[in-house]
């Protein structure tokens, strides 16, 4: 599983394209391919053959830094269906649940497969991904950009279209899941087949956008008695920008995105010592829950339209990246074209 390739550029390899005022692009690379800005035209032929790093000019002599892209470059660029996990909280989802090499882990839903890829590299291939998601059109946008990145569709990923409830019990065996991560509207819905999937130990893991989510989860959990005392957290990234003496944070800065909350599987029978809290509202009636709906709490939707298009973008790298994979493995040039209709 080729999960970042190297080497000279070949046909079919996407490459992020650094040019003047650090404009970015992103193309993948044909050999009649042509990159046209106000700037000049950059013809793909001048790229293919050169190494990672390498600087090329256009017709109008701009340069471009071309790089492969990094898996957090890749997933901020690549076609989405849904919404993604933005990096900084891909990273968190990773040391939170602690996702090692070898680990079976669950996924619902799979969005666009940002976290995918991150879950992917983090388990190896030794480790199995089982990823579910409501939508088809979803699944075939995640599908494409994961096989884009890694030149395959990998053999230890599993992508099942259905309700988690309803296929969880049907593709896993009972206490077999070390690690259950949920990036849905009401992820409490589904709190209690994870428990029954996840192994003693393991661990469950919620992504949740708004701070009414991240109470009923918290509740929902807690009420279960199966799991620790959940904790949570939400992540804030603020850039510096570092020139000589000019040191100062950046002005803009990646902010809230989501909360993650996550408890750990305990023993069948087990009953954990209890928690001595300071009085609270930790009851709650009829109007807090309907303040806790998916539709209250907004679910934000995309056009069909759009939605087509993104899968049409997604497959049509995903055709870049067979064509690059079969190039590397036959050690030739590749002389396919992609079909710009594809």
């Amino acid at each position: 599983m080729n999960q970042r390739p190297s080497g000279p550029f070949r046909v079919g390899d996407r490459v992020q394209l650094t040019g003047p005022k650090n404009r970015l692009h992103t193309i993948t690379l044909r050999e009649d391919g042509e990159l046209h800005t106000h700037h000049g035209v950059l013809k793909h032929i001048d790229l293919i053959g050169l190494d990672d790093g390498s600087v090329v000019a256009n017709s109008g002599e701009h340069e471009y830094l071309a790089l492969r892209p990094l898996l957090r470059d890749f997933v901020m660029s690549m076609p989405r269906g849904a919404a993604i996990i933005y990096p900084k909280d891909a990273a968190q989802i990773l040391a939170e649940a602690d996702v090692f090499s070898g680990a079976v882990v669950v996924e619902a839903g799979v969005g666009s497969g940002a976290l995918s890829l991150w879950l992917l590299r983090a388990i190896g291939s030794e480790g199995k991904l089982h990823s579910f998601e409501r939508r088809d059109d979803f699944a075939e946008v995640a599908q494409a950009n994961v096989e884009t990145f890694m030149g395959e569709v990998p053999d230890n990923w599993q992508v099942t279209v259905g309700d988690l409830v309803d296929a969880l019990p049907e593709t896993v065996e009972p206490a077999s899941v070390d690690r259950v991560i949920l990036d849905m509207l009401a992820p409490w819905e589904c709190i209690d087949v994870v428990a029954d999937a996840l192994t003693p130990g393991g661990v469950v893991l919620c992504y949740v956008a708004t701070a009414t989510q991240l109470s009923r989860v918290a509740e929902f959990i807690r009420g279960t008695g199966l799991f620790t005392e959940p904790e949570a957290n939400e992540t804030m990234v603020r850039g510096w920008h570092v020139e000589g003496l000019a040191v100062r944070p950046d002005h803009r800065m990646i902010a809230h995105t989501g909360f993650l909350i996550w408890a750990r599987r305990l023993a069948p029978g087990a009953v954990p010592p209890e928690v001595k809290r300071r009085a609270s509202k930790s009851s709650y009636g009829d109007e807090d829950v309907e303040m806790w709906t998916p539709g209250a709490v907004g679910d934000r939707q995309i056009t069909d339209k759009n939605l087509r298009k993104r899968v049409r973008e997604a497959q049509k790298a995903a055709q870049g990246a067979r064509i690059a994979a079969a190039s590397a493995e036959s050690h030739t040039p590749a002389t396919d074209e992609i079909d710009p209709s594809a």
